[in-house]
């Protein structure tokens, strides 16, 4: 080969080999290696850091790692666990908080092991056959042994619609109670009520109809009968039926007065009454036809009592007359009462409840779980949300989860900038724990908190939402709701974007200068709370943080420098206010329509309201109206 061709070649070759080094093998970098890691999005732990199967103590706050590495989920179980821990605090060994979340972790620790070992259930069939499910009685008879008041009767399955519960029953001879300062009063009263099964472990189970007749009377000094309903500590406004019948123009209960008439034994009559009285007789309108039967109850004299469950009401008739009736209330379900309860001056001979349904939403959440690909929780976005929903729950309550996936938090899968999620404790009961997880797997939009369900304990619930919020779905505000608030979520953003860029803020409905119980069943002891007052705090059921103070929450319970309440409420008002004096200054903004008691038009929230409400209140509001679902 000639000596010029071969150089040719040799340089053709150089270049090729210098394309190749430049164009088409990998480049090295040799700056520092970068530590940022991917955002992981979903809060679960591996039981082995969670820490169970060892004894080692571990300390009340969120775990450094929060969740697993890539190839640990793919060969664990796909629950959203949080990873709050406990260690009895060193500074408060006598605490009752510390010793309701040690008993309550520890109950709930081999609980969790099975679920996270188990192997999770195919999407395919997410819940079990209904026919896997007992079925529960149409009829229940009960004859008292005793003949003594305080008895309990279960209703497994709740009421329905012409559902009737007797009661035949014999008034006490009135006894005397010495009142302070006052001379010793007769009391012959007794109470009658539907009791539900959905309060949370440590508190006494909402009374869906309070029929309270006081023989006596109370401080009107007549025989009366009042009626009522009581949730979570507070009662509402009573219905009293006083003697005087309901005019035919008030509003009547499927077409019946709420009060029946009886002999009152006095020819007086309201200031209001006489002046309708002459109004009427001048205009030539018929008065109203006096009562013509005694007070439907007597000392020593046997009665039949009959509740019956129709469409718009309660209707209570007492040995064949109709004496009273009562509308449902707002966040009540007929399914809800679960149990009938007979206390007082009152000695029970029998009880008998027929026409019974045959399954409950609680019990059987097969058949209320819409297992739809339609309600499924949406992958978590790669980047920071304005709005974070951390949603309280308890693990029995299936249908009202379902109802807020088919309401307002259907606006949450549209939008790539508003995250929401359950937060749900484990039930003492396996197959509602089994039934729990089978619902996570599927919806994929519960994280599990690792203790066992506890009011006293709802505020760890509280802490796991800040620190989703911060670690997992880093979010500009975090809401705090319960599984029985709808929430109208554009409104409540427009409330928070009220406050100027980059302040803190506290938005909710504000209870100031509010003073803590010290006697009855929900007092608070001195060593519980030993101020005076409350600090400003946001109702419960709906208000929103922005992040900083998120962040502060997290950090404080980190190093177990956070003081813990039983109030979840009162406690984020307290932390507020420590954060308000020693971090910046915070913007505390005050609105009504985040609503504590139930719904009124116009609302932000709307509380205590029902699955069916919820989904009511979701169709209202698509076609543009903020009314309420008060009507069955």
């Amino acid at each position: 080969m000639p000596p010029k061709r071969a150089c040719r070649l040799a340089l053709l070759a150089a270049a090729y080999l210098l394309f190749l080094l430049v164009f088409e093998l990998p480049t090295v970098s040799i700056s520092p290696a970068s530590t940022h890691r991917p955002r992981r999005r979903e809060l679960e732990a591996a039981t082995t850091s969670l820490g169970y199967g060892h004894t080692s103590s571990s300390p009340l706050r969120p775990l450094t790692r929060t969740f697993p590495s890539p190839n640990t989920r793919r060969g664990g179980s796909p629950l959203a666990v949080s990873s709050i821990r406990f260690l009895r605090h060193r500074r408060r060994p006598n605490s009752s908080i510390d010793a309701s979340a040690s008993s309550a972790f520890a109950a709930a620790r081999p609980l969790l092991h099975h679920l996270l070992s188990s192997s999770p259930t195919p999407s395919s069939s997410p819940s079990p056959s209904p026919s896997s499910s007992a079925s529960c009685p149409s009829t229940i008879s009960v004859t008292s042994g005793s003949g003594g008041g305080g008895v309990t009767v279960e209703l497994p399955c709740g009421m329905g619609v012409g559902t009737r519960v007797t009661v035949v029953a014999r008034p006490r001879t009135a006894r005397a109670i010495a009142e302070r300062r006052e001379a010793a009063a007769m009391v012959s009263q007794f109470m009658v009520e539907l009791v539900g099964t959905k309060a949370v472990q440590g508190e006494e189970p909402p009374r869906i109809l309070h029929f309270n007749p006081r023989i006596r009377g109370d401080f009107s000094g007549r025989p009366v009968i009042e009626l009522n309903t009581c949730y979570r500590m507070q009662w509402a406004q009573p219905q009293r039926c006083e003697g005087w019948a309901s005019r035919p123009d008030e509003d009547t209960v499927d077409g019946l007065p709420k009060c029946e008439g009886w002999i009152r034994g006095d020819d007086s009559k309201p200031e209001d009454s006489n002046a309708k009285w002459w109004f009427n007789r001048l205009i030539g309108r018929e008065n109203e036809v006096s009562a013509d039967r005694p007070y439907p109850f007597e000392e020593g004299k046997l009665f039949v009592l009959t509740i019956t469950a129709c469409l718009d009401g309660y209707h209570v008739n007492v040995d064949g007359r109709h004496v009273a009736s009562f509308p449902y209330r707002t966040g009540y379900s007929l399914e809800d009462a679960t149990g009938l309860s007979l206390n007082g001056d009152l000695d029970v001979e029998s009880i008998f409840a027929g026409h019974l349904p045959n399954s409950h939403p609680s019990f059987t959440p097969q058949r209320y779980l819409e297992m739809s690909e339609q309600w499924k929780a949406t992958p978590l976005p790669t980047e920071p949300v304005e709005l974070f929903i951390g949603i309280l729950s308890a693990a029995n309550h299936f249908a009202e989860r379902m109802a807020v996936r088919k309401s307002w938090m259907i606006d949450t899968r549209k939008s790539s900038n508003v995250v929401a999620r359950f937060f749900v404790a484990l039930n003492g009961k396996k197959e509602v724990n089994e039934a729990l997880k089978k619902e996570a797997e599927f919806f994929g939009d519960i994280v599990i908190v690792p203790f066992m369900d506890n009011y006293d304990l709802v505020v760890l619930k509280t802490i796991a939402i800040a620190e989703y919020g911060v670690r997992v779905v880093p979010a500009k505000y975090i809401m705090k709701c319960d599984d029985d608030t709808f929430v109208r979520i554009d409104s409540v953003l427009d409330q928070v974007k009220k406050v100027q860029r980059e302040q803190s803020m506290y938005v909710g409905n504000i209870n100031y200068y509010h003073r803590p119980l010290r006697s009855g069943k929900w007092a608070v002891s001195y060593e519980e709370w030993q101020e005076e007052v409350y600090p400003p705090y946001a109702n419960g059921p709906g208000y929103v943080i922005s992040s900083d103070i998120a962040q502060y929450v997290v950090s404080e319970f980190d190093n177990q420098t956070l003081r813990l309440f039983k109030m979840e409420d009162v406690s984020m008002g307290m932390w507020i206010e420590k954060f308000n004096s020693t971090r910046q200054p915070v913007e505390y903004l005050h609105d009504v329509r985040f609503f504590q008691s139930g719904c009124f038009d116009g609302y932000y929230t709307a509380h205590y309201q029902s699955p069916q409400q919820m989904i009511c209140l979701w169709r209202k509001l698509q076609s543009g109206s903020a009314q309420c679902c008060n009507m069955r």
